[in-house]
């Protein structure tokens, strides 16, 4: 049995962007085997807002094991056992929200890797299951994410992407505004410049970067060096009924 593709991290590597499914509000493993017909690159399960925890991460991995999507976990802190907890029960990438400085991206190397490169501890995750010298490998299918999403983290730009083995440097604008005085605002001028020059900045480094996209800002995102994609998919959902409900009020007695 050989150990499961990182199908994210090695489109990622080889040059080509990676389209994420976000499955806000659309997270049970039912829900999950539908997109099928999508062929999402990866599924990005929220346990930062969201109902994702302990119990549900092993099935909801598994739904994304199924449908040939890489499973990525946004946890809710920067704790190296619930990083290595996470990766154990099935998910081959971890999001780390709020890293602002160098010892932080530190960290989330340390809890995501095995020795020599980590500390993560011991263990055969559920994607190693019957594999043959599993933690000789695991370190190379593991996805290590990190959030830039406050300005104090921009500041410090250069010094965090000095940490070797973070994958992709994101850069959400959600939580950028609200830590320039904008809440709410993630579309202010202001803050998707910030935006806009902080992924150049990564891309010039030679590293990954990425943000939320959607149909009107995938193009910008791409040209400021953005090759990791993570799709919304609640204002298509809208959108769509929406139309529906148009056309039944118009067409239906």
């Amino acid at each position: 049995m050989n150990l499961r593709k990182n199908i994210v991290k090695e489109r990622l590597y080889e040059g080509k962007t990676v389209s994420c499914f976000a499955a806000w509000g659309y997270g049970d493993a039912d829900h999950i085997e539908r997109l099928a017909p999508l062929k999402p690159h990866g599924i990005f399960l929220e346990g930062e807002h969201g109902d994702v925890d302990y119990n549900n991460i092993p099935n909801l991995t598994r739904a994304c094991d199924i449908i040939g999507a890489t499973p990525i976990v946004r946890i809710n802190q920067n704790d190296q056992g619930v990083i290595y907890r996470t990766l154990d029960l099935g998910a081959l990438g971890i999001v780390v929200p709020h890293v602002n400085n160098k010892e932080e991206a530190e960290n989330v190397v340390e809890g995501g890797k095995f020795y020599p490169l980590g500390k993560r501890g011991s263990f055969t995750s559920r994607q190693g299951i019957g594999v043959p010298n599993y933690h000789d490998y695991a370190n190379d299918q593991t996805l290590l994410i990190v959030l830039l999403e406050d300005i104090i983290a921009v500041e410090n730009l250069d010094e965090i992407l000095e940490v070797d083995h973070i994958d992709v440097f994101m850069v959400p604008s959600g939580d950028l505004a609200q830590s320039m005085g904008l809440p709410g605002q993630g579309n202010h001028p202001e803050v998707q410049a910030v935006v806009d020059e902080t992924m150049r900045r990564i891309s010039k480094k030679g590293k990954i970067t990425g943000a939320i996209a959607n149909k009107d800002n995938v193009q910008n995102i791409y040209d400021n060096g953005g090759r990791f994609f993570l799709c919304d998919p609640r204002p298509y959902m809208a959108e769509g009924f929406s139309k529906y409900q148009d056309f039944a009020n118009r067409n239906v007695n």
